[in-house]
């Protein structure tokens, strides 16, 4: 698979091999970790992990996070994208089977609109070229920001539920219901 896409400031694209650095200056961060289970990585090994599951997830499901970069400056600033997660191992509390949009930037590029600007491309491509029924997001209710930008891009509160401690802001949108947006 290969993915790409373009908005007013940035290119979404595969994450390859040679975003380690990249993805290891982002998970390692305790910033980007504190709505994310507060567990950020230490190593590079584990960034190469991380790429290589996300490829994995391209091939085995045909969708996955993509590399967000900054067409300004060229810049691997995070990534944004869809993820189908399925079966025992990727569930949300009692949600499994979904395609869940995700975004996560390096926290100096945070504060630029950066994060809804591709998560709005990423959902219209998900329901516009994909085609998919239905997209969710989840946010812990602490985090402000990630919450907002869920709902501003057209994603419906839909529950909330603990997870791993925390609890839990549950987002649904079905294309039916996109469609009637866009019109």
């Amino acid at each position: 698979m290969t993915f790409y896409l373009e908005t007013e400031h940035l290119i979404l694209r595969d994450i390859l091999p040679t975003d380690m650095d990249g993805i290891f200056e982002l998970d390692s961060n305790p910033k980007v970790h504190q709505y994310l289970g507060k567990n950020p990585i230490t190593t590079k090994t584990q960034a190469e992990t991380i790429i290589n599951f996300i490829i994995e997830q391209y091939n085995e499901r045909g969708i996955g996070r993509f590399a967000a970069i900054e067409k300004s400056s060229g810049n691997f600033i995070g990534w944004s994208g869809l993820k189908f997660n399925t079966g025992d191992k990727e569930t949300l509390g009692s949600k499994r089977d979904f395609y869940d949009i995700g975004y996560r930037l390096i926290p100096k590029y945070w504060g630029k609109g950066y994060a809804k600007e591709s998560a709005q491309a990423v959902l219209d491509f998900g329901f516009d070229n994909l085609k998919l029924d239905l997209i969710c997001g989840a946010a812990e209710i602490g985090n402000i920001a990630s919450n907002k930008i869920l709902q501003n891009i057209g994603l419906q509160y839909h529950e909330q539920f603990t997870y791993e401690g925390e609890l839990i802001n549950w987002y649904e949108l079905k294309n039916q219901d996109y469609a009637k947006t866009m019109s």
